[in-house]
């Protein structure tokens, strides 16, 4: 403390009572004075604060730099996240889209079966119900469906199933609320057929480990080829007459040597059917059909009793 009291006092104070003091405040105001109107004519000053600045902005632009390397990448970062974030939402849009897109194609295609079904019940004039699928089992030992109509809704066991295409398999059990349907490949199942273009009868089975229909009892001298349309022969009375089944595309001796085996491909769509119809009984005829309208002449052509009666007897004048 008294160091810093010596010091003070010791230094000669800008603003004294003394003449040195005031002559050195002259001379500092009029070197302002003379400093400023000289920048003001000239611009020293200007210059002079230029070339500083020349030499000191090097040095400013590198001590800035942490700061705007730690600003760069702050932006750098948040753009990155914002792009993460935009590209996210982008695909989670593009992956709805083609969702909904898929959703509306299922749903075209649902509705064209729906009226390929609606088309072969109002063609054929059939007592039929409409089911949908709700339980798949395809396996090499069997070939079933699950469709959502059971006792409660009079299905039975035994009645047909069919698509747009053709038959599809019978109905082989009935649960309150379903029913399980055996499909027409299935290796226990068995369909009497008609050959379509030559009326042979056989019997088309289930092909074991494909969806395929197998004919192994095709005679040797059969007319029966590749191409050939297998229909329901009505035989037996559990399938309606006239209902395709498949088409023929194989046909090779059977091992035994004895019969022809034929292969077929299914009519239906076996894996694809969503929605399937269940044929009823069809109402048989009452009594024999009504008798044919006599052919002849119109009414007002017709001969009269008078004419007939004349021409019975030529030998009278009329």
């Amino acid at each position: 403390m008294h160091a810093f009291k010596t010091m003070a006092q010791d230094s000669p104070p800008l603003f004294s009572a003394s003449v040195a003091g005031t002559l050195r405040l002259i001379f500092y105001l009029a070197l302002a004075l003379v400093l400023m109107v000289l920048d003001h004519r000239n611009g020293w000053m200007w210059r002079l604060r230029y070339t500083a600045a020349v030499v000191v902005e090097p040095v400013y632009r590198l001590a800035g730099l942490p700061a705007a390397g730690a600003r760069a990448l702050g932006v750098a970062f948040a753009d990155r996240q914002a792009l993460t974030e935009q590209n996210q939402r982008l695909r989670e849009d593009l992956l709805l889209a083609n969702a909904k897109l898929n959703r509306m194609a299922a749903v075209a295609e649902q509705n064209e079966r729906l009226k390929e079904l609606l088309a072969t019940q109002k063609s054929l004039g059939l007592k039929v119900q409409l089911a949908r699928v709700v339980g798949v089992d395809l396996g090499a030992e069997r070939n079933r469906l699950v469709i959502n109509l059971g006792a409660r809704d009079k299905v039975r066991v035994g009645q047909p199933v069919i698509d747009a295409h053709g038959l599809l398999g019978q109905v082989v059990e009935t649960l309150p609320t379903t029913a399980v349907v055996m499909l027409v490949t299935d290796p226990s199942h068995a369909v009497p057929v008609t050959v379509e273009r030559t009326g042979l009868r056989t019997v088309a089975y289930g092909a074991r480990g494909s969806a395929q229909l197998s004919l192994p009892t095709v005679p040797m001298a059969a007319d029966i080829k590749v191409g050939d349309r297998l229909l329901t022969s009505g035989l037996g009375g559990r399938f309606p007459p006239g209902f395709p089944v498949g088409t023929v595309i194989g046909v090779a001796p059977a091992a035994n040597g004895l019969f022809q085996e034929a292969r077929a491909r299914p009519s239906a769509d076996v894996y694809r059917s969503d929605d399937v119809l269940l044929l009823h009984e069809q109402a048989e005829p009452a009594g024999p059909p009504a008798p044919a309208a006599n052919e002849g002449p119109p009414a007002e052509l017709a001969p009269t009793p008078a004419s007939s009666a004349a021409a019975a007897q030529p030998g009278q004048a009329p």
